[in-house]
C-alpha cells in the first residue's frame, strides 16, 4: 500500500496545485464565488465561464427564477449529489491518511533496506527492474488474470427510453407526447453515449513502459502488475507502485490526500500512489497494484465522473424561458378574468347568436361546461407562451457541436468552452508543436569554436571534445536509444528536442548504452521552462566529476567563462569570442532554428554533498566551458498561415508566446503570418523579462499591441493573460507544460495539447487539441460561433411562433370569446413542430460567413437588434394574415351560405394550416438571420430538408385525418367538435 512521508517545503519554482477556492495568492475565495457575489447591485446573469461553485450555481437558479431546472435541461447539475460526492472524497482521503499514519508508525520501529529488498520484490513479481516484464501476449494476459486489469467500474449511462423525462408533459395528447419523448430520449441516449466516449478519451492516457528492454507507449488501461513505468514531470502516476530509480522526483499527492504539498520520492520514501501527478524530476517505477486494488481505483469507482454541467448560456436561457412562462401566466390570468366577466354578464354568445349565460335560466351543468371552456382558453394561452422547444435546442446544438468538434480533433472537457470560444477575441499560442510540426532535426552545429560543414562532421575534433560532447548528449537526457539486436532500425524516444539531439548523437557514432556505462549519474537538475536548461553531474573513474549543462543557447553562453577548441584546450571567453558565438546564434535564429548550447565543468569530489544532503543540492552552473552549439529546424505546419489569416478576418488576434529567442520567434512569426515586415519593434515583439519588469498599469497599456513574446516563461504567459483580460479581451490560451497550468486555468478558454501536453496541463484545460495543430484551434473558434448562432436562429424562430400565436388567441378571445387555435393544435405546433425545428436549426453546420464577423461580445444580448427586426416583421405578417382570416374568413373562403358551425370549423382549420405553413417558411427565414439570401447552402444541409419534409408530411397526414372526421361529421351530425 502506498505510503507518503512529509517532505521539506518545495522550492518556489516547483509546481503547486491550485485549489478551486483559492485565488492563487493563498486567499480564500469562497466569499467571492459564493455569498457576496449576488449582493446589492450585482448582475445575477454575470456568469463566470467556468468553475462556478455549488453555492453560486444555487444562486444562479434563484436569481434566474429557474423553475424545475432538471426538466428544462436533461443534463442539469444535481447540487445535492455534488455535495454527497465531496463527502465520499473526504472519507476516502481520511482512509488514505490513516493507512499512511499506520505505515509511518510501522516504519519508525522497523527500518528496511529498500535497495536490498527491491530485487526480491521484482523476483516475486517475475519482472526485472532494468528491462521490465517480458511483454509478450501470454505474459501480459497471465498478469492481468492474476492481478487484475488497471480499470475500475464506470457509471452506467442514461437508459435509452428516459421514461422519467417526458410523460408528465401531457398524457392527454398521447401521440404528441410520445413523439417528444422519443426524440428527447434518443437525444439523451446519444448524448450519454457521447459523454461516455469523451470520458474514455480523456482517461485513456498514454504511458511509457519498458518491456523487453525497449521503451514503448501503451494505454493506461493496459498497464499490468510488474510493468516498469517511466515517469517525467507532468505525468500522472498510472497505478500504485514502488520507485526503482529517480532523479529529483517530486509527486503532487493532493488528489489523494487533499494536502497541497509536494512529496519528494527516493529509496527512503519509495511508494507511489496511482492518480497523483509528477511535479518535478523523472524516474521509473515498478507497478505493484492496478485497477480496484489501488486507492485511486476505489475513489473513481465511488465517484464516477459526470458531465452534468450547466453552461452560462443554459442558465441565461433557463431564466428567459421562466420569464416568458411568467408573462404567459400573467396574460392568461388577464384573459381568464375578461372572459369570466364577459360570460357572467351575458356578453358571450353561442354560434347561433343566443346568449350563453342568463342569470336564473342557465342550468348548473351548462354553466360548468361554459366555465371549463373558458379555463381551456386560458390554458391554451399558457401553452402558447411556454417555449417548450428551447431547452431541446440547446441540448441538441451542444451535443451536435461536441460530436463534430471531436471529428475536428478537439475534445471538449467543459461544455461552457463551446460557447465561450465563439466570443474569443485573442489566441495566445505556443510556437513549438502548435504553429510548427514539432519534428526537430539538427541542421547546423558549432563545436570546438568552429562551424562544422555538416552537423555530424567531427573528424577534425580531438577525442577529448568528442567524448565530452557524447557524454553530455547521453547522460544529460531524459530520452533513450534502443538498438535492436536483430539489426532493425534504431528506436529513439523522448521529447522532440531530446529526440533531435539523440539522433545527432547517433550520427556522431554514439553507442548509447556504452556511453551511459562509462560514467554514473549522481545528481540531476531537470529541465523546466523557468530556467530553460537542464544539468547533470556524473562521476567518471570513481574520482572525476563532470557537470554537464544544456539549454537555451544565449542563456548557457552567458554562464560560460571558457570555451574548448577543436583540440580540447580550454580558452578564456573573451568579449570578442563571446560576440562571435552570439553571431553564430543570431545567424541560426534568423533561419528559424532553435539553438541549444552544451557546456561543462569539472568539480572536485569534495564539493559533492553526501547522498542524504544531495536531494536539495543545486548543481553549480558557474565557470562553465562551452563545448558547442546546435541549431534545430522545426518547420511550420502546412496551412497555419491560412489559419492565422482566417483569424484576422474574424477579428481574432493571434499572439505567439514562445521560449525561443526573439530572432527565432520573429522569423517563425513572419513565416506564419502573425507579423509583417513592418512590425518588428517593441512592444509588438517583446522579450518576456522586459514585459515582466513592467508595472501592472504598463502591462495593461502594451498588452493589446503585443504580437510576439520571446524568451517567455509560464509566469510571463500568465501575466499577459491577466493583462489582456483586464482590457476586456476574451482570451484563449494554448499550453502543453505543467507550468502552463496557471495560465490555462486563468484564461477564458484553456486549450491543452493532446500529444505533447502533460496530464497536469490537460486537467487545467477546457478543450484538448488532439493533433496539437493550430488549424484545429481555429476550427474550435468556428464551432464556438456556430453554437451561439444556432441558438440565436432557434430563439428567433421560437419567439416568432409564440408571439404570433399569443397575439392571435388573445385578440380573438377578448373580442369574441373563442380562439381559432385550440390547445391540441398549439401543443402540436409547440411540441411537434418546434421539436423538429430545434433539430433542423440546432444542427446547422458552421459557414464561412461566421468567420467574417467580429467576435460575439461577452455580454451581447441573445436577441440582437437584427433579430428583433426579423421577429417583428415576421410576427406582424403572420398576425395580419391570420387575424384577417379569423375575422373575414367566411367571406374570403366563400362560406357565407354554410351553417355558422360548419363555417367556423372550416375557417379555423384553414387558419391552423396557414399558421403551420407560415412556420415552415419561417424556418427558412431563421436559417440566415443576418443574410438576404436565406436559401444559400440549403441544398447541402440534408438534415434540414429532411426535417422540413417530415413536418409537411405530418401536417398533411393530420389534415387527412381531419378530413375523414369531417366527412363523418357531415354524415352523422352531432354536437361533438371534431376540430383538431
Amino acid at each position: 500500500m502506498p505510503v507518503g512521508v512529509q517532505a521539506p517545503e518545495a522550492s518556489p519554482g516547483r509546481y503547486h496545485r491550485r485549489r478551486d477556492d483559492d485565488d492563487g495568492n493563498g486567499n480564500d475565495c469562497s466569499d467571492v464565488l459564493g455569498v457576496n457575489v449576488l449582493d446589492e447591485g450585482a448582475d445575477p446573469f454575470d456568469i463566470p465561464a467556468k468553475r462556478a461553485s455549488v453555492e453560486r450555481l444555487r444562486r444562479w437558479r434563484q436569481a434566474a427564477l429557474v423553475l424545475n431546472a432538471s426538466r428544462r435541461f436533461r443534463y442539469t447539475l444535481d447540487l445535492k449529489k455534488e455535495e454527497e460526492k465531496e463527502q465520499i472524497r473526504r472519507k476516502i482521503r481520511a482512509h488514505a491518511q490513516v493507512i499512511r499514519a499506520a505505515l509511518l508508525f510501522k516504519e519508525a520501529g522497523q527500518k528496511h533496506d529498500v535497495d536490498r529488498e527491491l530485487p526480491g520484490l521484482a523476483n516475486l513479481l517475475k519482472t526485472n527492474t532494468e528491462k521490465g516484464v517480458h511483454g509478450d501476449e501470454v505474459d501480459l494476459a497471465c498478469r492481468a488474470n492474476a492481478f487484475g486489469a488497471n480499470r475500475y467500474p464506470r457509471k452506467k449511462g442514461r437508459s435509452f427510453l428516459g421514461i422519467k423525462e417526458g410523460w408528465y408533459d401531457g398524457a392527454s395528447i398521447a401521440f404528441a407526447v410520445f413523439l417528444v419523448i422519443l426524440v428527447t430520449a434518443v437525444s439523451d441516449y446519444k448524448q450519454s453515449l457521447q459523454f461516455q466516449h469523451l470520458n474514455e478519451e480523456k482517461q485513456n492516457i498514454q504511458v511509457e513502459v519498458i518491456r523487453g528492454g525497449r521503451r514503448i507507449e501503451v494505454s493506461i488501461f493496459d498497464i499490468v502488475v510488474g510493468d516498469v513505468v517511466a515517469l517525467k514531470i507532468g505525468d500522472q502516476v498510472p497505478a500504485d507502485g514502488v520507485l526503482v530509480s529517480g532523479h529529483s522526483l517530486a509527486i503532487d499527492e493532493s488528489s489523494m490526500t487533499g494536502e497541497s504539498k509536494i512529496v519528494v520520492k527516493d529509496h527512503k520514501s519509495p511508494f507511489l500512489m496511482g492518480g497523483c501527478k509528477v511535479a518535478d524530476g523523472y524516474g521509473t517505477m515498478l507497478v505493484t497494484a492496478v485497477g480496484l486494488n489501488t486507492e485511486w481505483g476505489l475513489l473513481m469507482a465511488s465517484i464516477s465522473e459526470d458531465n452534468n454541467e450547466e453552461t452560462p448560456l443554459q442558465v441565461r436561457l433557463n431564466g428567459v424561458a421562466t420569464f416568458i412562462g411568467i408573462v404567459g401566466l400573467s396574460v392568461a390570468a388577464m384573459v381568464l378574468i375578461v372572459l369570466v366577466a364577459r360570460y357572467f354578464t351575458g356578453h358571450t354568445t353561442n354560434p347561433d347568436g343566443s346568449i350563453q349565460f342568463v342569470k336564473g335560466q342557465t342550468s348548473v351543468k351548462s354553466t360548468i361546461f361554459g366555465t371549463i371552456k373558458i379555463l381551456t382558453i386560458a390554458v391554451t394561452i399558457v401553452v402558447v407562451a411556454v417555449p417548450e422547444g428551447l431547452p431541446l435546442a440547446v441540448t441538441l446544438t451542444l451535443a451536435y457541436s461536441m460530436q463534430k468538434m471531436m471529428a475536428d480533433k478537439a475534445l471538449v472537457r467543459r461544455l461552457s468552452a463551446c460557447e465561450t470560444m465563439g466570443s474569443a477575441t485573442t489566441i495566445c499560442s505556443d510556437k513549438t508543436g502548435t504553429l510548427t510540426l514539432n519534428q526537430m532535426t539538427v541542421v547546423r552545429s558549432v563545436v570546438g569554436g568552429i562551424k562544422l560543414k555538416s552537423p555530424a562532421d567531427i573528424e577534425n575534433l580531438s577525442p577529448v571534445v568528442s567524448s565530452l560532447i557524447l557524454e553530455g548528449i547521453a547522460q544529460n537526457s531524459s530520452g533513450s536509444v534502443f538498438e535492436p539486436e536483430d539489426g532493425s532500425p534504431i528506436e529513439i524516444t523522448g521529447s522532440p528536442t531530446e529526440k533531435a539531439i539523440l539522433s545527432w548523437g547517433v550520427e556522431l557514432h554514439m553507442k548509447f548504452a556504452e556511453e551511459k556505462s562509462k560514467s554514473s549519474i549522481i545528481h540531476v537538475s531537470p529541465f523546466n521552462s523557468e530556467k530553460k536548461r537542464a544539468g547533470v553531474a556524473v562521476i567518471v573513474d570513481d574520482s572525476d566529476i563532470h557537470v554537464h549543462w544544456k539549454g537555451a543557447a544565449e542563456i548557457v553562453l552567458a554562464l560560460c567563462t571558457n570555451w574548448l577548441d577543436v583540440n580540447g584546450i580550454s580558452h578564456e571567453m573573451t568579449p570578442d569570442k563571446a560576440n562571435q558565438f552570439k553571431k553564430y546564434i543570431e545567424e541560426m535564429a534568423e533561419e528559424s532554428l532553435r539553438c541549444v548550447a552544451f557546456a561543462y565543468r569539472n568539480l572536485d569530489l569534495n564539493y559533492v554533498p553526501n547522498e542524504e544532503e544531495r536531494i536539495n543540492w543545486e548543481l553549480p552552473d558557474n565557470e562553465l566551458a562551452l563545448i558547442g552549439i546546435v541549431g534545430m529546424k522545426d518547420p511550420c505546419r502546412p496551412g497555419v498561415r491560412n489559419a492565422v489569416e482566417l483569424c484576422k478576418n474574424a477579428g481574432v488576434k493571434v499572439r505567439m508566446v514562445t521560449g525561443d529567442n526573439l530572432q527565432t520567434a520573429r522569423a517563425i512569426a513572419l513565416e506564419c503570418g502573425i507579423l509583417t515586415d513592418s512590425q518588428a519593434s517593441q512592444p509588438v515583439i517583446i522579450e518576456g523579462k522586459v514585459f515582466r519588469a513592467y508595472s501592472d498599469a504598463e502591462r495593461e497599456a502594451v498588452a493589446d499591441q503585443i504580437s510576439v513574446m520571446g524568451r517567455s516563461s509560464p509566469s510571463d504567459k500568465l501575466l499577459l493573460v491577466k493583462a489582456l483580460k483586464k482590457k476586456g479581451n476574451v482570451v484563449a490560451v494554448t499550453g502543453d507544460g505543467t507550468n502552463d497550468a496557471p495560465a490555462l486555468h486563468e484564461a477564458d478558454i484553456g486549450l491543452a495539447m493532446g500529444i505533447q501536453g502533460t496530464e497536469v496541463a490537460k486537467e487545467s484545460s477546457d478543450i484538448i487539441i488532439l493533433d496539437d495543430n493550430f488549424a484545429s484551434v481555429v476550427k474550435v473558434v468556428r464551432w464556438g460561433r456556430s453554437v451561439y448562432a444556432n441558438i440565436q436562429k432557434f430563439i428567433q424562430f421560437q419567439l416568432t411562433v409564440n408571439v404570433a400565436a399569443l397575439i392571435i388567441n388573445v385578440v380573438a378571445a377578448i373580442s369574441s370569446g373563442n380562439v381559432p387555435l385550440n390547445a391540441v393544435q398549439l401543443l402540436w405546433v409547440n411540441l411537434i413542430m418546434d421539436t423538429l425545428g430545434a433539430l433542423a436549426l440546432a444542427t446547422e453546420p458552421p459557414t464561412d460567413q461566421l468567420m467574417k464577423r467580429p467576435p460575439v461580445g461577452r455580454k451581447e444580448p441573445l436577441v440582437t437588434n437584427i433579430m428583433w427586426r426579423n421577429l417583428f416583421i415576421q410576427a406582424v405578417f403572420q398576425v395580419t394574415v391570420l387575424l384577417t382570416l379569423n375575422f373575414r374568413g367566411r367571406d374570403l373562403l366563400h362560406l357565407t351560405q354554410d351553417t355558422l358551425d360548419h363555417a367556423n370549423k372550416v375557417k379555423n382549420t384553414f387558419i391552423f394550416n396557414t399558421f403551420v405553413l407560415c412556420q415552415v417558411f419561417n424556418e427558412f427565414n431563421s436559417r440566415k438571420p443576418y443574410e438576404l439570401n436565406i436559401f444559400d447552402g440549403v441544398s447541402r444541409n440534408h438534415l434540414f430538408l429532411a426535417v422540413v419534409s417530415i413536418t409537411v408530411v405530418l401536417q398533411i397526414t393530420k389534415d387527412q385525418l381531419h378530413l375523414h372526421l369531417h366527412l363523418c361529421d357531415c354524415a352523422c351530425p352531432s354536437d361533438q367538435n371534431y376540430q383538431l
